[in-house]
């Protein structure tokens, strides 16, 4: 493998280590070599021996394999490939100086690369972050903003762009944070909301996580944290009824919430879609109640709140949960399991 790479603007020794990438790339490059990508293997054993330009096409490579069908359908190993390309191309740029174009290729590989290579993506990120950092507090006396770009600049997965998951005209984009920013500042009601739902954006952008604290209720009972997320965006985004597999506490940071809870005793009455990948979700919307074709839903009795700024709420496994934005809204779900579900898992 490829050893330090010296930087073009004076910096020495700046190396961005990979050491599963490392250990994997023969195993993982034979793998995909069988499914065809000999090319892609060619380009990055010259990416591994220094060639910017040969990562780059791999990158590209992987990119088009991704881009090739319906997402259950690209084969796994092309999604490793991918995260291959993006540490290749990360490695240039920190080498270069060039820190956002760095955080922009692990951040790309974090969203769309595969499982293998995800710590080298991760802690890379955290390396670039914390080795920015340091240059901007260098230059804070001149004004440069550079460590704010880093963070504007980082691309995010924005799962819903539309009324709501269940909405024929639903869809996801891949923009930059600042992007998404921008189109929160600027939403309107003839817009589509864009909503980062669910969405990892701690593992992204890790200045965020270092504000978020687990909350103690996490691990009551020998309880495991499974998954953080942030819900972000404008006033009208709704997540439609459905219920979740794991304890959840919801956290407002800023703005307010509608919420709206039935108990998980009453699923047959909800009318749950048969659909395998949406069987968790309600055919009942609650926006717009047909009493007809759900009689039995329209009677139900239910809990509801308004969740604010700087409050929690518990939502416990398989409870239906309807929730509505009031206001340009932050929440963080901490979602996390027992000691009996996580035996039993």
């Amino acid at each position: 493998m490829s050893g330090p790479i010296s930087s073009p603007s004076g910096d020495s020794c700046l190396r961005l280590p990979t050491p599963t990438m490392d250990a994997e790339s023969q195993t993982l490059i034979q793998s995909i070599s069988a499914q065809g990508g000999y090319a892609y293997a060619r380009m990055a054993a010259l990416a591994a021996a220094g060639d910017q330009r040969a990562a780059e096409a791999a990158r590209e490579m992987a990119w088009e394999q991704l881009h090739s069908g319906p997402w259950h359908s690209v084969l796994p190993v092309w999604r490793d490939a991918y995260s291959m390309a993006c540490l290749h191309v990360a490695k240039f740029h920190f080498a270069g100086g060039e820190f956002g174009d760095a955080l922009r290729a692990l951040d790309m590989g974090l969203i769309m690369g595969g499982e293998i290579l995800r710590k080298d993506l991760h802690d890379g990120v955290l390396l670039v972050s914390s080795v920015a950092r340091k240059r901007v507090k260098g230059s804070e006396a001149s004004g440069d903003s550079n460590g704010e770009k880093l963070v504007a600049e980082a691309p995010v997965d924005v799962n819903e762009v539309g009324r709501n998951y269940l909405c024929t005209e639903w869809k996801q984009e891949l923009i930059t944070f600042s992007q998404f920013l921008e189109r929160i500042r600027s939403n309107s009601s003839s817009a589509e909301p864009t909503y980062l739902a669910q969405h990892p954006l701690f593992e992204q952008i890790n200045e965020l996580r270092d504000d978020i604290c687990i909350p103690d209720y996490c691990f009551a009972g020998g309880g495991e944290l499974r998954s953080l997320n942030a819900w972000f965006g404008p006033a009208g985004t709704v997540t439609p009824l459905h219920h979740d597999p794991h304890h959840n506490i919801l956290a407002q940071v800023v703005g307010k919430k509608y919420i709206r809870l039935y108990p998980s005793t009453v699923q047959d009455e909800l009318y749950p879609y048969s659909e395998t990948m949406l069987c968790n979700s309600s055919q009942v919307d609650l926006d717009n109640m047909d009493k007809n074709q759900f009689p039995e839903a329209a009677g139900l009795d239910f809990l509801d709140c308004i969740l604010e700024e700087g409050e929690m709420l518990y939502i416990p496994p398989k409870w239906w949960h309807y929730v509505r934005s009031l206001t340009i809204s932050f929440s963080v779900s901490f979602w996390w399991s027992d000691q009996t579900a996580s035996s039993g898992s």
